[in-house]
């Protein structure tokens, strides 16, 4: 049984990437995606954190990186994130293959997967990603000078598929404490849904005890799944310490959600972020993603933060 409330599904994804200004063409010129935030990481000020999605950055559609200039690439293996997916129109599966080819992405032959059209390809970091072609992809975003046509545009996270040695324990805080539920079995891969529309879906596939991940550029950081609240955030903090014994951070202020963090049974690092106060709190709609954005505790070091990160430009 899920906490009674919660608006189940994923926040975002965050990931780790090469040059910021590559990261930058690939997710907005190649992917279409909007910059709905350019600020830094809280932790280490002098690296960007970039963050991508639709037009107002509604949870379930955020993609966002840590770009450092040097990093050495990632392996993906057990206890990470495999492949991060984006919905688009199952129509538009096929203008995706010409966009990507046309931009020099290698993408693989189409494939049939938990009965959706699936394109899967690696960015520029080697990060594995997917399209999904759906029947219902929801409304377009209202990309403002955005390259890809509305009618092929991505809408969103679809979902992330999860490489784990077993499967059993992640899955009981899926369905516990998050607001999934098994709906299909494939091969090796099992499907959690929430029933949102963005964000919706984690696959969890059970590789037994092969060789540990390397986190890198193109490695996924954490998965962050959805709370409306606070208080929302508070009862799944109660279910994850209560019923199942895991260490759960305090709560830490991202500006533009709030947070807590633990470390899911099978390694991989999980997030808990609230829908609120969202994107639009320190710039309009309009200007998102233009400025560099601090918290009010980096504002007195701007002068610096700002000489040490890379043009973007």
């Amino acid at each position: 049984m899920s906490v009674p409330g919660i608006r189940h599904g994923i926040h975002h994804v965050t990931a780790l990437s090469g040059p910021a200004r590559r990261n930058l063409d690939f997710y907005n010129r190649v992917l279409g995606l909007r910059l709905v935030k350019k600020t830094v990481n809280f932790d280490d000020p002098g690296t960007y954190h970039l963050y991508y999605g639709d037009e107002t950055g509604r949870p379930g559609t955020i993609l966002t990186f840590f770009p450092i200039a040097q990093a050495a690439r990632g392996h993906v293996g057990t206890g990470e994130t495999e492949e991060t997916a984006f919905t688009v129109p199952r129509g538009a599966i096929g203008a995706w293959i010409d966009r990507l080819a046309g931009h020099g992405i290698a993408v693989d032959p189409p494939v049939r997967r938990f009965g959706d059209t699936v394109l899967r390809f690696v960015d520029p970091d080697g990060m594995a990603l997917a399209l999904v072609g759906v029947d219902e992809a929801g409304p377009a975003p209202a990309r403002s000078g955005g390259e890809v046509p509305a009618g092929e545009a991505i809408r969103g996270i679809h979902g992330v598929t999860l490489r784990l040695a077993e499967t059993g324990p992640t899955a009981a805080i899926l369905t516990d404490v998050m607001g999934f539920a098994e709906v299909a079995r494939e091969g090796d891969a099992v499907r959690y849904a929430s029933g949102a529309d963005l964000g919706g879906f984690v696959t969890l596939r059970g590789v037994g005890e092969a060789q540990r991940g390397r986190a890198g550029a193109g490695s996924v950081h954490h998965i962050a799944f959805r709370a409306a609240d606070d208080a929302e955030q508070a009862a799944m903090v109660d279910r994850l310490t209560r019923d199942h014994g895991l260490a759960v951070t305090e709560q830490r202020d991202r500006q533009y959600f709030r947070s807590v963090y633990l470390r899911e049974p099978g390694g991989i690092l999980f997030e808990i972020a609230t829908d609120v106060p969202g994107f639009a709190v320190d710039e309009p709609v309009a200007d998102l993603g233009g400025a560099l954005k601090l918290p009010a505790f980096l504002e007195a070091q701007r002068a610096r933060i700002e000489g040490v990160l890379p043009a973007l430009a």
